[in-house]
């Protein structure tokens, strides 16, 4: 126990370092900020989740002592918290009846990922305002402070944006985009510190469940009705519907992941397999939008299990989990 206490401290301390290298206002210090989640997942990965507890509110404290109390909430609402849970569930597992261990499956926990982004997201809702006018009336306000830092322009002075004919309708797009944005962004960057947190477990040899077949990922049945939910939800008035537009977005990435992993692990049974994922892969860097394509096919797999049908095809393994 004493060991996992001071691994929980020293990743507390590295995490709540990366966190602070964004004050520094070099380039290099966003990415490092990405990778603050990283101490904390690792220690419940690599070690257990009572390691990942101690290193999460280890890093809030530390964060708050300099900064003040609300960030030790934001930190623990926006960054320990979901980082614990991953990783605890990333180690998740139960007895099969056999002698042998089933492991969380990597669907449920993208699926996890989504939920616990867009919940976070929402949670920040009230220090923006209770009603919907009152949100997006604050956000628009701080978009407009954050432009007028960037480009020079006093408080007295009209905003002018470059190459934007109406400002209004700039700022306008922005309260709209970027919330769900923020959810998206906080989901991916908890999704790909598990994965590299994983992988540095692996190397180390410390990681105690096998490796997961990311082509073979699938999501439970009730991951499409939580998209139906969320996407309803989007219709109801006021604060409500804000926090649903997290949880479509949030749940549409999770969906389009498992879209790209049935492209990998159906593409095995053709023989121009490199050509085809790397016409996917450069259509959603390039234009973006095929991504919503790829989730379609990601909610199809849900219902008709496409892999295994290009496997019987091809006498490939289907590499379905028997616990998903």
């Amino acid at each position: 126990m004493v060991q996992l206490l001071l691994i929980g401290i020293g990743a507390g301390v590295t995490s709540a370092l990366l966190f602070a290298t964004l004050a520094t206002g070099q380039a290099f210090a966003v990415g490092l900020f990405y990778l603050t989640p990283l101490p904390i997942v690792l220690a419940g990965i690599a070690w257990n989740h009572v390691a990942a507890a101690v290193a999460a509110l280890t890093a809030a404290v530390l964060v708050g002592s300099f900064l003040g109390f609300w960030f030790v909430v934001t930190f623990l609402i926006g960054i320990g918290i979901p980082a614990y849970v991953l990783s605890y569930l990333a180690l998740l597992a139960r007895d099969d009846g056999n002698g042998q261990l089933e492991w969380y499956p990597p669907g449920r926990i993208v699926v996890a990922s989504a939920l616990i982004a867009a919940t976070a997201t929402s949670l920040t809702i009230p220090a923006f305002g209770t009603d919907a006018e009152g949100y997006r009336g604050a956000l628009k306000v701080a978009f407009e402070r954050v432009l007028r830092a960037q480009t020079g322009t006093a408080a007295d002075q009209p905003l002018v944006l470059p190459g934007a004919r109406d400002t209004a309708s700039v700022l306008e797009l922005l309260v709209i985009v970027m919330p769900p944005a923020a959810a998206l962004l906080s989901m991916v960057t908890m999704l790909a510190n598990v994965w590299l947190a994983g992988k540095v477990a692996l190397m180390s040899g410390r990681l105690t469940r096998p490796w997961p077949d990311l082509t073979a990922i699938r999501f439970p049945p009730l991951a499409s009705m939580a998209l139906a939910l969320a996407v309803a939800g989007t219709f109801l008035p006021g604060v409500f519907g804000i926090a649903a537009g997290f949880f479509t977005a949030t749940l549409i990435l999770a969906f389009s992941i498992l879209g790209l992993s049935v492209i990998h692990g159906a593409s095995r049974a053709f023989p121009g397999r490199f050509f085809i994922l790397t016409g996917v892969w450069l259509s959603i860097f390039t234009i973006g939008w095929p991504l919503l394509f790829v989730a379609v096919m990601g909610l199809i797999d849900t219902i008709v299990d496409i892999r295994a049908r290009y496997a019987a095809r091809s006498n490939l393994p289907t590499n379905r989990p028997p616990n998903e």
